[in-house]
């Protein structure tokens, strides 16, 4: 059906194409065609190391793809070859992959890998990362929800939103902004949040939970949950 979509981890490492030659003699973006997992609701995950061929494929059938630099860098199965999709027509978004949801570290971390794999300190620049970390995002996520009215501050919309405190030393402009919040923004200085117009946090104070307990709790938890993890990988 139309309004049914798949999100997929695709060759996040070379063994992911290997393993598809070897098992099905074909590569994963044309089995995942085959099978009609392709599509304009679905989510490809990394796309490391797809070939331009698969890429064309990606966009013709108009699907998403997401960009986890720091899963890519932690690893280290390289990175994809971000630019080329973006000028080839696809639309990437930019993730996390299980890290932290600290994303303006993930702008960090793409800005200066792209750079230092490519050795070239033209690529990436700030402005590409915000197309894929605000617009795309927002895109996409309209899409997957569209009753609500999200990726702007007007009247009507979900007022979902972050207040940060940031004195910077030389002036914000609309076109400099992408670059301020590279070498500018940090987690600590976001002082509130807001879902649906509703405050969670307000002057860094957590309004909706009991944050030191839930701290506690998960202390208490996480060697169980380690200790389950690491059996079923013996």
């Amino acid at each position: 059906p139309e309004d049914i979509g798949f999100h997929i981890h695709v060759a996040e490492d070379p063994a992911d194409e290997e393993d598809c030659l070897e098992k099905y003699h074909t590569w994963v973006v044309d089995r995942l065609l085959k099978h009609e997992v392709l599509g304009p609701r679905s989510l490809v995950v990394h796309a490391v190391h797809v070939d331009e061929r698969e890429m064309q494929l990606l966009k013709e059938t108009s699907t998403w793809v997401t960009h986890q630099p720091r899963s890519n860098m932690n690893n280290a199965g390289g990175l994809p070859k971000v630019e080329a999709m973006l000028d080839s027509g696809i639309k990437v978004c930019l993730g996390n992959d299980g890290f932290s949801n600290a994303m303006w570290d993930e702008w960090k971390t793409c800005y200066l890998a792209h750079k230092l794999v490519n050795q070239d300190p033209r690529r990436m620049p700030a402005s590409t990362i915000a197309q894929m970390a605000i617009y795309n995002n927002a895109e996409l996520a309209k899409m997957l929800f569209p009753k609500l009215n999200l990726g702007s501050i007007v009247p009507g919309a979900e007022a979902d939103l972050i207040f940060v405190d940031y004195q910077p030393f030389t002036p914000v402009t609309v076109d400099n902004l992408p670059w301020h919040i590279i070498f500018g923004f940090q987690d600590s200085m976001v002082t509130g949040t807001m879902v649906a117009g509703k405050l969670l946090m307000k002057d860094r104070q957590v309004l909706s939970l009991d944050e030191e307990k839930i701290i506690y709790q998960a202390r208490k938890l996480a060697p169980g949950v380690w200790e389950k993890f690491s059996q079923n990988f013996q």
